[in-house]
């Protein structure tokens, strides 16, 4: 497993900003002569570019706790795919106004400017049908914006923890670009084909009444969800643990490293 701390300026935030990269990379049962395919020399090049989660925090997190909470690394070796975590702050994933300088342009950092970034410098398929989005919490809440606003750039995406939904008196204030509710109307408008949705949610979670209902509210309106109840968890880290894992699984695959089954550490 290769992990790399980044840091570089963005030119959407117009600030140095911190993300961590776990790219899939050569293991020592390889380096040994054990790898997947006897009789091969391992090769730290690459003919085929890995697919990619961009994996969203939580508040008060930043791009290294997804890393530091889970065993994130480990299934990510094992799946062969890459996983990139970026420190948002606690800006919901979304643009905040202001000047060029003083504004939070999330939104168009994690849309455009991150994956500009990633698949120039690293092995990483550009390709949407390679590309997934999930988080946690906070996480959630940005990964159903990125991902209900622009189904054609994910294949699926993950939502762990979040009731996404709010009463039609409390939506009425958010900006509609970034309501969950106007952006499913939206997209059941535009029929997108082949996006499919993940949620889970610990059944000891104060907010597991509000998951279940936003997984309840985009079926209703014809989006492929599986709804994933998990007995005994609250909101905690050993939940994520094992959603994170259970998406990995679960996600849709047909790129070229998926045929090689899971890789054994």
């Amino acid at each position: 497993m290769a992990k790399f701390i980044c840091n570089f300026i963005s030119y959407s935030l117009k600030r140095a900003v911190d993300i961590t990269v776990i790219i899939p990379s050569v293991t020592f049962p390889e380096a040994c002569g054990d790898g997947n395919v006897k009789g091969t020399v391992p090769k730290h090049g690459k003919m085929e570019k890995y697919p990619v989660i961009y994996l969203l925090h939580g508040v008060g997190n930043d791009h290294a706790t997804w890393n530091s909470y889970t065993s994130v690394e480990l299934f990510a070796e094992e799946r062969n795919i890459a996983v990139v975590m970026l420190s948002a702050e606690n800006k919901m994933y979304v643009n905040h106004g202001g000047n060029s300088f003083m504004g939070d342009y999330f939104y168009d950092f994690i849309e455009e400017e991150l994956p500009d970034f990633i698949c120039g410098m690293f092995p990483v398929s550009e390709r949407p049908e390679d590309t997934y989005i999930a988080g946690l919490s906070m996480g959630a809440f940005g990964t159903m914006i990125h991902g209900l606003k622009n189904p054609q750039r994910y294949r699926a995406m993950g939502a762990f923890s979040a009731g996404l939904f709010l009463p039609p008196t409390e939506a009425e204030k958010w900006d509609p670009e970034y309501n969950p509710l106007v952006l499913t109307e939206r997209l059941s408008e535009k029929k997108v084909k082949d996006m499919k949705i993940f949620m889970g949610c610990g059944d000891k979670d104060p907010l597991f009444e509000g998951c279940r209902n936003s997984a309840e509210i985009l079926k209703q309106s014809g989006q492929d969800v599986t709804w994933v109840p998990v007995e005994g968890y609250a909101h905690e880290w050993r939940l994520w643990n094992l959603l994170i894992e259970r998406y990995m699984d679960w996600i849709p695959r047909t790129d070229y490293f998926s045929t090689l089954g899971i890789r054994k550490i």
